[in-house]
């Protein structure tokens, strides 16, 4: 049997997603990989918070889809993308549910990016 065991948000593993108060951009080698106002904040349990990024407002050009995959038992299996820009650092940058389970059903079509795999991923609070 190859059924995945899937987990549910409570008290012990917490996951709020939220919209995110102002825009939210993000660069590689001095290009904008991602700009948005519609960006949504998911805080999941201990971990920093992560910014979701509506792929409308992503330059899809600039990505490059890789065979990388992993799962999420809150959220369901995740798919990858490099950016070419960013070199061997941006290897598996930015990482996206395409089908999440309905508990996060709000990222579906938003992509995710590594802050460690980028330049920078800059919020400006709405002034």
């Amino acid at each position: 049997m190859n059924s995945k065991l899937i987990k549910i948000p409570g008290p012990d593993h917490p996951i709020t997603i939220t919209s995110t108060k102002g825009r939210v951009t993000v660069t590689v080698n001095d290009k904008r990989v991602a700009d948005t106002h519609e960006a949504l904040t998911l805080k999941e349990a201990a971990y920093p918070a992560v910014q979701y990024i509506p792929r409308k407002d992503v330059d899809m050009t600039q990505l490059q889809r890789t065979s990388h995959q992993t799962y999420c038992p809150y959220k369901g299996e995740c798919a990858y993308y490099s950016i070419p820009a960013g070199g061997e650092r941006s290897v598996n940058a930015v990482w996206t549910y395409e089908a999440p389970y309905a508990a996060v059903a709000e990222i579906k079509d938003h992509l995710a990016f590594y802050s460690d795999r980028v330049d920078a991923i800059e919020e400006r609070p709405v002034a």
